[in-house]
């Protein structure tokens, strides 16, 4: 029989550190709250007290530090800062041991709790749970930590589910709030409620009436950064995409849409746009308003009509991308003749003049020849106008009753419907038995493209269907106009026209022929204007 020698050990299975000369172990807490609320902040101050005592009053311990991170939520690691400094001082051998209040306060996501543990104890690095007594060294901490992990994410989901039951049940209620210390022209009245702030409200009236007299986003954003006017983040630089905010805003006409945003994940606080997903909720005249809301529907109109333009659109002028060439169908552009003079002179020419073999004979305007000729043309509508309103009347009826569209949309999502559910049956037919995967293929591909037909005849009748409405709206303002107005007009106004011409075509004849959003035409020449 062989001499068996024992050679004792001489390490911790667990934390490697010598039996025979026992060396202390280096100990870190950490402590989190999840909000920011006066409570919540005394609660974190006790626990880096609570912690750092702790450590240091057991004899076998070396004091490393208290870890912390406060106002962020534990569902996931990723953005706590004094976690993931924790973690990485453990894995560089700067800690032996973590000690914290309970599983929720390390992690609520099961995922992240245990691939973190896990990741520490290769590294011979142990966590000790006060709350449950659990040292993940123990035989049985990996077991418990698995079940109370999943406990505190179930807790979390509950949590995020009544707090979002809260939020809109709100909503339902008409009851909201706005970010006050980001939202310029409204701050928290007494009452509790949005009221206007008047200094700050002659900002948001000027990007409307700047955004109207014809500047892109970007142009008023230069603007207002040269002015020197702080942003409602009360920072020096303007962006094209605050103006837009701005200007897409309902609030700023006295409604709220509700529940424009909501959370994927509420793991991940992953957020992202209420595209129908969920209810949203719309609240008419829910506080004052600061643009009426016929001006605020107007720039909605000259958003959608500059976007459809594309980069043909400048800024330069109320006139850009509304006087088109007759010869070439380019659009006019705005030069400055004798720049470098004192005689210097705005000049609109067609575009495409010069681009071609064939020079455009169509002539240059001034500013002048087009706002006399669209006095000239309006005022020509006058007399009659009775007839246009009653005109515009009908076309909106005729614009706004989208019946069929809405009947043929229906039946393309039944249609739609029974694609899929066949195409599901075809999928399971295939796992289920052997098929020739030639014909099923074959079959698969052609409810592919059933399907793909269908919804491009959705989305093209959908996108009809909004233009209609859109052009609706825009002959509504126009007739609005025509009511206001029963005189002739003596000056030209920058308002009237955006609301009433859709274009001017210029021919080389020197005929300006004014196109009304009514489809009314009046034909002005620059003779006309010359006697």
């Amino acid at each position: 029989m062989p001499n068996v020698k024992i050679i004792p050990a001489t390490k911790d299975i667990r934390t490697g550190i010598s039996i025979e000369r026992p060396v202390k172990r280096r100990v870190a807490g950490y402590a989190r709250v999840s909000t920011d609320s006066d409570e919540q902040f005394t609660s974190y101050e006790a626990q880096v007290d609570y912690y750092t005592e702790y450590i240091k009053r057991n004899p076998e311990w070396e004091f490393v530090k208290v870890y912390t991170d406060e106002g962020i939520s534990g569902t996931n690691t990723k953005r706590r800062t004094g976690f993931n400094e924790m973690i990485a001082d453990a894995l560089d051998g700067k800690i032996d041991l973590i000690v914290t209040k309970s599983v929720s306060r390390f992690a609520r996501n099961t995922v992240d709790s245990l691939s973190t543990i896990r990741q520490l104890k290769d590294k011979g690095v142990e966590c000790y749970f006060e709350k449950e007594n659990i040292y993940t060294f123990d035989g049985k901490g990996e077991l418990m930590i698995t079940i109370m992990s999943s406990l505190a994410q179930e807790e979390s989901r509950s949590i995020s589910e009544n707090v979002t039951w809260g939020a809109r049940k709100r909503f339902s209620d008409g009851r909201y709030s706005m970010p006050y210390k980001q939202f310029l022209g409204y701050r928290k009245g007494p009452d509790g409620k949005p009221e206007i702030v008047p200094e700050e409200a002659k900002i948001i009236r000027s990007i409307y009436d700047m955004f109207m007299s014809g500047m892109t986003p970007g142009g008023i954003a230069k603007a207002l950064t040269v002015s020197g006017i702080p942003t409602p983040a009360n920072k020096p630089e303007w962006h094209t995409s605050t103006v837009l905010s701005i200007l897409k805003n309902e609030k700023y006409k006295g409604d709220a849409l509700l529940q424009k945003h909501f959370t994927v994940d509420f793991l991940q606080k992953k957020r992202k746009v209420n595209e129908g997903e969920v209810t949203q909720y719309y609240c008419e005249a829910s506080h004052p308003a600061i643009i009426t809301p016929v001006l605020f529907d107007k720039v909605q109109k000259e958003l959608d009509r500059r976007k459809s333009l594309g980069r043909n659109y400048s800024g330069k002028s109320i006139f850009s991308c509304r006087i088109i060439c007759g010869e070439c169908g380019s659009f006019y552009g705005r030069k400055v003749w004798n720049s470098n003079t004192k005689y210097v002179k705005p000049v609109f020419v067609c575009n495409g003049k010069y681009k071609g073999d064939d020079v455009c004979s169509t002539p240059h305007l001034f500013e002048t020849d087009i706002e006399a000729g669209f006095i000239m043309a309006f005022n020509r509508l006058v007399p009659n106008r009775a007839r246009y309103i009653e005109d515009c009347r009908i076309m909106q009826a005729t614009l706004t009753d989208v019946t069929g569209i809405d009947k043929q949309i229906a039946e393309l999502n039944t249609e739609v419907e029974i694609i899929t559910e066949l195409t599901r049956k075809l999928i399971a037919e295939n796992q289920a038995e052997a098929i020739d995967q030639e014909e099923y293929l074959t079959r698969y591909n052609d409810l592919v493209n059933r399907y793909d037909t269908a919804t491009d005849k959705i989305a093209r009748l959908e996108n009809t269907r909004e233009k209609r409405n859109s052009k609706a709206d825009i002959i509504g303002g126009f007739m609005f106009d025509l009511m206001e107005r029963p005189e002739p007009i003596a000056e030209f106004d920058d308002r009237l026209w955006i609301d009433a011409i859709e274009h001017v075509m210029v021919f080389n004849d020197g005929r300006m022929v004014y196109r009304f959003w009514n489809g009314s035409e009046i034909t002005i020449s620059l003779q006309d204007l010359q006697k």
